[in-house]
């Protein structure tokens, strides 16, 4: 795995040297390229001039920001390098909060952080152990691309990980989707089917599958047009509407009967492998 940035975490007058890697795997990403419908053959866009039609290069075009409509104030690339922060290469943290208090909502990119070296390693570790013990993660900022981005310092498994956080004042409130604020409040009765269905469905994570089924059905669907086989269409079924007492009710007798059927089914594969054995 090739590190992809170089410096250090920083708290108070501790330092850390370490090194950032990718933690998404993008070669799992199935990308396309545009082609002509006749010919097949490569498209290539031009930025035109939307008023007079012309064709620009890149040379022609420069940035504006729009403050009133059809009103520009123009920002050349001397204006950028006025407001670049210098990179130090340190990722400062601020502080460390419960890692309750940062709403999922803020997580952005994830990456993983290694220790640079190992004179590296023991202080690496000793704050991955800390903040596992303590239940914190720690809140920085750190200038990548000439831009300061807010970073949240977590631990994962044997080592830690970085994410971009976004800023709060990014992120839209709940309250606005329609609809939500109209809720009305729960009849104890469907409540309290709802629990019992939410308890027969309880399971551990690691034991929910958490697999790409719209990728490999991508990847098989291009291999029969290579193969020049028959793409077989699959028809969506509209999912029944039907009373939420009802529902509640059939699904809960849904989670009983499966129990049932996994321990026949284990106890049938039981007794034919004592069979097996007998033979």
């Amino acid at each position: 795995m090739r590190a992809i940035w170089k410096g250090h975490i920083r708290f108070s007058l501790v330092t850390i040297p370490v090194r950032i890697y990718n933690a998404i795997d993008s070669a799992q990403t199935i990308s396309f390229n545009l082609l002509s419908r006749n010919g097949h053959n490569p498209v290539a866009y031009e930025k035109k001039d939307k008023v007079t039609g012309e064709v620009l290069r890149s040379e022609d075009i420069i940035k504006g920001y729009q403050y009133e409509p059809g009103q520009f104030v123009i920002v050349e690339q001397d204006d950028f390098e006025k407001v670049k922060l210098k990179s130090t290469r340190i990722i400062d943290i601020e502080g460390f909060v419960q890692a309750e208090e940062v709403h999922a909502t803020l997580y952005e990119s994830p990456y993983y952080i290694g220790p640079d070296g190992d004179v590296a390693a023991k202080s690496y570790g000793l704050l991955c152990e800390t903040l596992k013990q303590t239940g914190r993660v720690g809140v920085g900022r750190v200038v990548l691309r000439d831009r300061e981005t807010i970073v949240l310092l977590s631990p994962h498994e044997n080592g830690l990980m970085v994410y971009r956080l976004r800023y709060p004042n990014e992120v839209r409130r709940i309250q606005e989707v329609p609809g939500i604020l109209e809720t009305t409040k729960a009849d104890k009765e469907q409540l309290k089917l709802a629990k019992t269905l939410v308890d027969s469905m309880t399971r551990q994570f690691v034991d929910i599958e958490m697999k790409d089924h719209y990728t490999e059905e991508l990847k098989k669907m291009i291999q029969a047009k290579i193969e020049g086989k028959e793409i077989v269409i699959v028809a969506e079924e509209e999912p029944e509407v039907v009373d939420i007492m009802t529902a509640l009710k059939a699904s809960i007798e849904q989670a009983k009967k499966k129990p049932m059927e996994k321990a026949k089914g284990n106890a049938e594969e039981m007794e034919k492998k004592q069979r097996r054995k007998a033979s």
